[in-house]
């Protein structure tokens, strides 16, 4: 793990049903990366069995520790409960340095932020970018009730009048999105992180609307996809390497099993970061990072989820 960083668990507490607050502290004494609105960290866990992204929460240019909010997620493969059922304030962990796949554009006139139940995390540190910058910005946020909300006690005194327009799903309260959507001047730039359903919906309508892609910009935590499928062989053209990958496991798992190393963070097709080069052959693309255009040209592939619709694949690794 030499590309981490050791931490130490400074508090647990928790924020609102099924969801705990992580205070990350340097085991060194010294002061952790700066980082940009909207970065996560990857955290390591189990002796780095499991790793899972999550969103920072915490001050912006606080060198002394990060937070990060952990929801208990039912179908968890081991993340979430991990840190939920196991680890303790004093207990060492490692995580990577900042990463961000969902920065601001700094550009627009006007930032629409739609948050989906924990989906809020990456936006507690946008609205603090935003608000020194003097942008204007509104942020919406749906939830289910107020038990299970996030932040929902810190937010309205957080935001200026009118920045902020919660919406609670089980007294009815629901968000009209191609309403929200037509009514944004065309200089706005929309963030939207949630549930698939959210975020679909959204980018579905900012698309109707006629909005250029590069104006609507989306994170989403999990892809409820399966990698496995038939078994097909894998030529790691770089480094020589031929791989039978079997039915049950991944592709990535498979090139890891043989020693080859291969960037990763979310190991669910969202990220993009294990993004590989296509030489021969072609992809069965499950991911939800390359565009439909990008995934038809078979020029690169996510082998987290991602596999071969033949028999053969040989990739630039």
């Amino acid at each position: 793990m030499n590309d981490t960083l050791r931490v130490r668990i400074g508090r647990v507490e928790p924020l609102a049903a099924g969801i705990k607050r992580f205070t990350l502290q340097p085991c060194d004494g010294g002061a952790l990366p700066a980082f940009d609105s909207g970065s996560h960290v990857v955290v390591h866990m189990d002796g780095g069995r499991l790793r899972n992204a999550y969103s920072l929460t915490s001050a912006l240019g606080e060198p002394g520790h990060y937070q990060i909010a952990v929801r208990l997620e039912e179908a968890s493969r081991g993340g979430s409960r991990y840190l939920h059922e196991r680890v303790r304030e004093g207990d060492e962990l490692h995580i990577g340095t900042p990463g961000n796949l969902f920065s601001l554009d700094h550009g627009a006139g006007r930032h629409l932020l739609i948050a989906g139940g924990i989906g809020i995390t990456p936006f507690m540190t946008h609205i603090q970018a935003l608000a020194a910058r003097g942008a204007a910005f509104a942020l919406h946020y749906c939830f289910r009730n107020a038990h299970s909300a996030a932040f929902l006690d810190v937010l309205p005194a957080t935001l200026q009048p009118g920045q902020l327009h919660l919406y609670e799903s089980d007294s009815g309260t629901l968000l009209d999105i191609a309403a929200l959507i037509a009514a944004q001047p065309a200089d706005t730039h929309v963030y939207v992180c949630g549930p698939a359903p959210l975020n679909d919906a959204v980018v579905n309508a900012a698309r109707a609307a006629g909005w250029d892609t590069a104006r609507i910009h989306f994170e989403q935590f999990r892809n409820e996809v399966d990698a496995t499928g038939g078994a097909f062989e894998a030529v790691l053209q770089k480094t020589g390497v031929t791989l039978q990958v079997g039915a049950d496991e991944s592709l990535l798992r498979a090139i890891e099993k043989a020693g080859v190393k291969v960037d990763c963070m979310c190991r669910e097709g969202i990220c993009g970061s294990c993004e590989t080069a296509i030489l021969e052959g072609q992809a069965d693309h499950r991911d939800q990072y390359l565009s439909d255009a990008e995934k038809a040209a078979q020029k690169t592939m996510m082998p987290c989820v991602s596999r071969c619709k033949g028999q053969r694949l040989v990739l630039d690794l």
